[in-house]
């Protein structure tokens, strides 16, 4: 046992909790397991604490994701108790005596222990084109495009997302069907769409089956999300106006 983890013990009175967390690692097991861990019960300590613990004292081997551990970088999104949460942001105290069931995120191919395959998001985030289109303007670009309060407004809510894919491992449409635009990729299109500043028409990529029209209005996008980005509302405000362009198509907003 090395000084740190001695004193760690020590700080927390030799409490500890148990933290389940799923194992799989390529060509080694057939399908994920799960390994416990006893881990110090710290009153300010997070679940990625719990996991840096295990990693840094008791299991090198150990694979996740992580970088600011502040609720901004949206990286270390997990499956915890069943639910997606950022471990950076959920305290191993919310679970009492424990344990506390540490699992990738749902939906996503399982790279190695708790690191999933992002890539399908990815392609989904670059095509509805999550940036400012402006037409007829040779770069580089000179001029500033001030806004009022309200401007701002009309979309700041939806520019808060950090791409945690709570919202995506949370969604039933998306793990049933994979082919599902998904909540974060078309609440950051509206994000756009609600841009003064913004010129561009994304109806083509929303107005899909598997975009806004396959949204069944559960909710669980909006429950998860850690910084408040409705996803359910985003994909509902779209639905009216892709309804509108039906009937009235020189309308875009």
């Amino acid at each position: 046992m090395t000084d740190t983890t001695e004193a760690v013990r020590q700080a927390a009175g030799t409490r500890t909790i148990r933290m389940d967390v799923a194992r799989y690692r390529p060509g080694q097991d057939a399908e994920p397991v799960f390994q416990g861990y006893d881990v110090p019960l710290m009153s300010d300590w997070a679940v990625l604490d719990g996991l840096n613990y295990i990693k840094d004292q008791l299991d090198g081997s150990l694979s996740y994701r992580w970088s600011c551990r502040m609720g901004v970088c949206g990286s270390c999104g997990m499956t915890v108790n069943g639910e997606a949460r950022l471990t950076c942001g959920t305290f191993l105290t919310e679970y009492g005596e424990g344990p506390v069931r540490i699992e990738p995120l749902k939906g996503f191919p399982v790279i190695r222990d708790l690191v999933v395959d992002i890539d399908d998001f990815l392609a989904k985030l670059s095509s509805v084109r999550p940036w400012l289109i402006r037409e007829g303007e040779d770069l580089p670009l000179t001029a500033e495009y001030a806004q009022t309060p309200e401007q701002l407004e009309a979309y700041k809510q939806y520019s808060m997302c950090i791409n945690c894919l709570l919202c995506y491992s949370a969604c039933p449409v998306y793990v049933l069907d994979p082919d599902f635009l998904g909540p974060a990729a078309i609440a950051l299109a509206q994000r756009y769409n609600l841009d003064s500043r913004d010129m561009g028409d994304r109806f083509d990529v929303l107005s899909q089956d598997d975009a806004v029209w396959g949204c069944t209005f559960v909710g669980e996008c909006t429950r998860v999300c850690p910084k408040h980005v409705d996803p359910a509302e985003a994909i509902q405000r779209y639905k009216l106006t892709a309804a509108l362009r039906s009937v009235l198509p020189w309308s875009k907003r």
